[in-house]
């Protein structure tokens, strides 16, 4: 395992990071893309659903998805792809988190919604630093899943 890297250094690497928004509720995806802009992060891209989430997956290191999309409950089975095929660290953030058991296998967690600005904030904070090797505080609104290594 290499060394910590130095707060400095991870704080430049963090800004680098793209967070892929999957939501097709278009004002919660806006107001999510404004508070992960405020945080000097790039949105790579809003999809309301699976094959243009897949599009845009080549272009983000972290997810934030939704569990029923446009295209139906395709939400579990796009986080599993984007983490299995991508890398992408994702968080669920739905309104019915008991529908992730079993299916959300290479996740990170998930947020029951409404998600605060702040918990947002949080949530990305915790995944950057699990993603890049860092120190965060997880918030108690993240429920980690007990089968992935961060």
């Amino acid at each position: 395992m290499s060394a910590p890297m130095s707060r400095r250094r991870l704080e430049s690497t963090a800004k680098d990071q793209r967070v892929l928004i999957v939501e097709d509720e278009f004002i919660i995806a806006l107001d999510m893309a404004d508070t992960i802009e405020d945080m000097g992060l790039t949105v790579s891209g809003i999809a309301g659903g699976r094959d243009h989430a897949l599009k845009l997956a080549h272009h983000a290191d972290i997810a934030l998805v939704d569990v029923n999309l446009s295209d139906g409950a395709t939400g579990p089975r796009i986080g599993r792809e984007l983490a299995a095929r991508f890398g992408i660290t994702v968080i669920f953030m739905t309104a019915n988190p008991e529908q992730l058991i079993g299916k959300a296998q290479g996740a990170l967690g998930v947020v029951a919604k409404p998600v605060l600005p702040r918990v947002l904030e949080q949530c990305i904070d915790y995944a950057l630093a699990s993603r890049l090797g860092g120190i965060a505080v997880m918030p108690r609104e993240l429920q980690l899943f007990p089968d992935t290594h961060h």
